[in-house]
């Protein structure tokens, strides 16, 4: 479409604005009227239909870093954004078996990847997720990029309520459990950063950065 445009000597919404709705309609259909009318900034898609509540598939975030992060930096910005994931798992009482994570590079060495692993037991625990998430990250890790974006989802989500809790005699889980729903509701009544993980005051957590922002920008 870009291309199209230029060839027309469209180079900015302006022009698009400016230009004639019958022949922007004549040469792309439907999509011409839509390109005319958003760049008026007017959007005449209907605010009635289904809204219909969907079924909730899977907590995750994802953030693009304002530099290149080494492969130590990059554990801290794991936990901040496994922390988050399994926050909205706990508030939604739900808990998940696969656990997701996501890895772009920089501009020098492009590429990266994204592999899931699954547990046995469903968890919204934070530390069972970022566990997981860092033997994906040194199993498939390229050992030379350093890294632009980083993502995370749990999915395969059950209720919590059903979830069987399994005892280890290695790990007492059930306190594990106990500290995320704390440390939740310090959050909720003191505001998202009253509490944070030690690693969230470093140069490489995202936290407290992402705190100051509203739909990925500052207010």
């Amino acid at each position: 479409m870009m291309k199209n445009l230029h060839r027309m000597g469209i180079v900015t919404l302006g022009q698009i604005a400016g230009y004639n709705l019958e022949y922007l309609k004549k040469r792309f259909g439907i999509m011409g009227e839509q390109l005319y009318w958003h760049a008026w900034g007017i959007d005449l898609s209907p605010v009635f239909g289904d809204f219909t509540k969907q079924e909730q598939k899977g907590y995750g975030h994802g953030i693009a870093l304002l530099r290149d992060y080494s492969v130590e930096e990059v554990a801290y910005c794991i936990l901040d954004l496994c922390e988050e994931a399994c926050r909205r798992a706990r508030t939604a009482g739900k808990a998940g078996r696969t656990i997701q994570l996501g890895i772009s590079y920089s501009k020098e060495t492009p590429g990266g990847f994204s592999r899931s692993r699954s547990v046995d037991i469903p968890t919204n625990v934070t530390m069972d997720m970022y566990d997981v998430c860092m033997q994906l990250f040194h199993e498939f890790y390229n050992k030379k990029g350093l890294i632009r974006h980083v993502s995370v989802a749990l999915t395969n989500l059950h209720d919590k309520d059903s979830v069987d809790i399994q005892l280890d005699l290695f790990e007492d889980r059930p306190k594990k459990n106990d500290i995320g729903y704390v440390m939740d509701a310090i959050r909720a009544k003191y505001g998202s950063t009253a509490i944070l993980r030690a690693s969230s005051y470093t140069d490489a957590g995202v936290t407290l950065d992402r705190s100051k922002k509203i739909g990925g920008h500052y207010a």
